[in-house]
């Protein structure tokens, strides 16, 4: 076994290892399978999502649940959005990249006291979210190196 195939299943055994395989399906159409069988389809045209788009939407998503996930066990909202945003531009070197990233958070709960409970817990998850829970948004804000292989 070469010493790249010993990495790799290095790499497979750490209990953080996760990975999406991703298919072309046409002409700018592809899926994205996880290890579980769950899909997504994405690309480019009509009822598809850019990877970009769905870039935002797993920052905003992973932000979003680290807030449900204590909020509704408080109360359910009765409004839960997340607008994911950002600038597509070019870096110094020419390269394409997203800048200024940002998520809206609009989270409404029944009035009374569970509900206002659940409401003041908003802004401290956000942060946490931010500065600790996200590893989506965490991973995009801090430098973390991406590597391509070539498989024979």
């Amino acid at each position: 076994m070469s010493e790249n195939m010993d990495d790799q299943s290095a790499r497979q055994q750490d209990p953080g290892y996760r990975s999406v395989e991703v298919q072309r399906l046409g002409t700018t159409r592809y899926r994205a399978t996880n290890a579980t069988g769950d899909a997504v389809e994405f690309g480019q045209g009509a009822g598809l999502m850019s990877p970009v788009e769905l870039l935002l939407a797993a920052i905003g998503g992973c932000s979003a649940i680290d807030v449900d996930v204590v909020t509704s066990r408080r109360s359910e909202p009765e409004e839960f959005r997340v607008v994911a945003s950002g600038i597509k531009d070019k870096d110094e070197s020419g390269g394409s990249r997203m800048r200024d990233i940002e998520l809206s958070f609009s989270v409404k709960f029944p009035e009374g006291e569970v509900g206002d409970k659940a409401a003041s817990m908003v802004p401290r998850l956000v942060e946490l979210a931010r500065t600790k829970d996200c590893t989506v948004s965490r991973t995009v804000e801090h430098e973390t190196d991406v590597s391509m292989r070539i498989e024979d």
